[in-house]
């Protein structure tokens, strides 16, 4: 499968470049795909909720009342949760939502994104590029340029560049993320994925291994 290489302009470069099946061209695996989204979601929640139970409530300890000849339930504590201002019953406590997932599985769920993106016409590649200073403008440019203006696009660079990242920070909707650190999240998130022509060879390096 090739695709023509464009400039930050969005003109061909006369270039195309090869992308490897097993990274674009394969089956998606819709529930790689669940897995690998949904172990994202989970850490990113903090999971410091908490409601105060029986225990933790400051309240007098007396009986509030006999124990028979009420016609209603034993009571025991002010602190009970059937009481108002008693404590949760079966409340929320501090928690981790993190899950293991595989390898192999992760690595399945990010080709079976990329392949998605790929069929539905959504994936370019772009020569390589970078800037002398960080400058929002510059980034504003290569977007126009794309004709991205506007849309929820994520790129994907060789290496971590501080330039074009510091350029690209300010922009709602866009995202630059190196070819090591992005996630399968990150791009079924995007309705645009632009690849660098230098992260396209790495993917092949880190799916050989």
């Amino acid at each position: 499968m090739k695709l023509d290489i464009v400039n930050t302009t969005g003109a061909s470069t006369g270039k195309s470049i090869e992308l490897p099946e097993l990274i674009f061209g394969i089956e998606p695996n819709e529930h790689a795909v669940y897995l690998a989204v949904k172990q994202y979601n989970a850490a990113q929640r903090q999971g410091t909720h908490k409601a105060k139970e029986k225990g933790e409530i400051t309240a007098s300890t007396r009986k509030i009342k006999k124990q028979k000849g009420t016609g209603t339930a034993r009571a025991g504590s002010l602190k009970s949760g059937v009481f108002r201002g008693g404590g949760r019953i079966f409340g929320p406590r501090p928690r981790n939502y993190d899950f293991k997932l595989n390898k192999k599985v992760k690595a399945l769920a990010r080709a079976s994104a990329f392949s998605h993106k790929v069929s539905n016409g959504n994936l370019s590649v772009i020569e390589d590029f970078t800037f002398d200073a960080p400058k929002t403008k510059d980034f504003k440019a290569v977007l126009g340029g794309l004709s991205l203006e506007g849309k929820k696009s994520l790129f994907i660079t060789t290496d971590h560049n501080a330039n074009v990242y510091v350029s690209s920070r300010n922009i709602q909707r866009t995202q630059v993320v190196s070819v090591d650190e992005v996630n399968t999240y990150q791009i079924m998130n995007a309705n645009n994925v632009v690849i660098s022509e230098g992260a396209v060879g790495k993917l092949k390096e880190l799916y050989a291994k």
